[in-house]
């Protein structure tokens, strides 16, 4: 970055933090309010939680001259995805003694808790680190929690992928001792002993990091969409190396088209043995060139196309032991998850929940935990935000049929639902414009409607919706994209990879409810009449020339012109 330009705020707090303290541990006793300090708000992230206020309740409460509803949003770090039985129960426990009654699965294969009081931040953190978890840099200017594909079905191979999250995680996690000071009452460092923070830097990374792992023909976690990636290469059934892809990104903002989403791009091959290497290296590049002035061009995205890929990945070589080698062959054929049971190779059996938008509550959460109370297998959290119940042994899936049909856990669900995501937005994120958890469900009942028309109910068409331009779902790599712009009115993006290594572009924008099935509509009868066999929707909109395909991030506004300047 520009020596010469100011840093940004957040620079400055960092700096100051005590390595990540701030007052985090004063603002807890406070109980005159419901808030923390706004400089700790900003330290928090790091600890794994967002200070956010009840929005349904905001303006009443403006009229009262009350404070607003503070509450907190924490997201556990869980790399790879993968719980016993055991620690699912402790999280349901968490979220109905400490939050809202409610288990949220997330897009990063982890928990989020929502409607936290501040009183019960340090009994949430100390009741999940009682089953050996954690909130540690799950969100924050670090790496978040590492993703890995899930393929239970070929245990040797998801063995290998997750334990290598695991072992990223642990890598690249900050050292300060902070989070266990603050949340467990860990004794505070002796004077004279210096901490350090030998990878991550004193003042941490320019912006979030994010790593993906994917294990081919599966692309169930958007390996593209991340700042760094490692694709499994296989030889005669066992992995032999990863290729390397970097610049991944979602986030953007309305009406500023110098910010935008991105894939990444495959710049080598290495071996499994160097994977931990090569991701500190680009970590510590990013930490030393990405932009620490403007916090909206401080994405590895940014840095490689201001300096060009190929310097970007020098630079990452220049500080390898083992140089990158040539990329290798691999394909993917779906982003998905596998809803229903599937028989692994190793004689075990695996069920897929299929969880609308991630909620876990009610009738279901009461049907997870009477399994998880059974202590069989692990439960492994996807990045489709679904809930795949792993290894059941023949004799005991008798019992777990039992459960999941007196639970309605079953039950089937059209292509275009099970291929669906959105973000929570309203009413606790403090960035949604517009709503995404609590819409999407009623607009795939209309669309599926429109499906039925054209005998198209079982297709696997990803559809993916957000509150806000900023991604967490991963809107602009699904065959359809919602974003939100304001309370009922979204840009619609088409034209996305089903094997998401392509990005959407803007089909129509700012349209409600009615204007997306409208939009939509014929766009399925002419794909019901014209498709060629097995080609996938966001494949023929781009054949039928209703979008182009985007080629990367820096051509992702050719439509969006109307956008400028809103």
């Amino acid at each position: 970055m520009d020596a010469d330009r100011p840093l940004s705020a957040n620079e400055g707090l960092k700096e100051r933090s005590n390595f990540l303290r701030g007052t985090i541990a004063e603002g807890l006793t406070r109980v005159e309010t419901g808030a923390l300090a706004d400089d700790d708000t900003q330290l928090t992230k790091f600890h794994g939680f967002y200070m956010q206020d009840d929005r349904d309740l905001r303006a009443e409460r403006g009229k009262q001259r009350m404070e607003k509803a503070f509450i907190y949003m924490v997201r556990m770090r869980c790399p790879g995805g993968i719980l016993k039985p055991a620690q699912w129960l402790q999280l349901e426990k968490m979220a109905r003694e400490r939050g809202n009654g409610s288990i949220r699965l997330t897009t990063r294969e982890t928990v989020q808790f929502h409607g936290i009081l501040k009183s019960n931040l340090q009994p949430l953190m100390q009741g999940l680190n009682a089953v050996s978890l954690d909130t540690i840099a799950a969100c924050g200017d670090v790496n978040r929690n590492v993703i890995a594909s899930l393929d239970p079905w070929r245990p040797v191979l998801h063995a290998e992928i997750s334990g290598l999250a695991r072992r990223l995680s642990a890598h690249l996690l900050p050292k300060t001792r902070a989070w266990h000071e603050i949340w467990l009452g860990a004794e505070k460092l002796a004077g004279g002993v210096v901490e350090d923070e030998p990878i991550l830097g004193r003042t941490y990374l320019p912006r979030k990091f994010k790593i993906a792992i994917a294990l081919p023909p599966n692309n169930d976690i958007d390996v593209f969409a991340h700042d760094l990636g490692f694709i499994a290469i296989l030889n005669e059934g066992k992995i032999v190396g990863y290729n390397v892809s970097v610049g991944g990104g979602m986030g953007m903002t309305h009406g500023e088209p110098e910010t935008y989403p991105r894939i990444g791009d495959v710049i080598g091959f290495c071996k499994p043995e160097d994977v931990i290497d090569v991701a500190e290296k680009a970590v510590t590049v990013q930490r030393d060139y990405g932009d620490r002035s403007n916090r909206k061009h401080a994405r590895v995205k940014y840095t490689i196309d201001d300096m060009g890929l190929d310097r970007f990945a020098g630079l990452i070589n220049e500080r390898l032991t083992v140089k990158l080698e040539p990329a290798r062959d691999y394909s993917f054929t779906s982003t998905g998850d596998r809803i229903g049971w599937v028989h692994g190779d190793d004689g075990l059996s695996h069920f897929t929940v299929f969880i609308e938008n991630g909620r876990v509550r009610g009738q279901m959460m009461a049907g997870l935990h009477a399994i998880a109370a059974l202590d069989i297998g692990r439960f492994m959290m996807t990045a489709n935000q679904n809930l795949i119940l792993a290894d059941i042994p023949a004799a005991s899936r008798p019992q777990i049929e039992a459960l999941l049909a007196e639970h309605a856990l079953d039950r089937p669900h059209s292509g275009l639902r099970r291929s669906s995501m959105a973000c929570v937005a309203l009413p606790t994120c403090g960035l949604a414009l517009a709503e995404s958890e609590r819409y999407l469900p009623d607009l795939i009942d209309r669309l599926d409607d429109e499906l039925d028309r054209f005998g198209l109910r079982e297709d696997e068409i990803t559809i993916r919706m957000t509150g806000c331009p900023n991604g967490c779902a991963r809107p602009y790599v699904s065959e359809i994209g919602l974003v939100g712009r304001t309370p009922g009115i979204y840009n619609l993006y088409i034209g996305g990879a089903h094997e998401g290594v392509r990005m959407n572009k803007l089909h129509r924008r700012d349209l409600d409810g009615d204007g997306i099935v409208a939009a939509l509509s014929p766009l399925f009868e002419s794909y019901a009449k014209e498709r060629t066999q097995g080609e996938r929707f966001g494949d023929f909109v781009i054949r039928a020339g209703v979008v182009k395909p985007t080629v990367n991030g820096l051509d992702f506004h050719e439509n969006l012109s109307a956008d400028v300047g809103s």
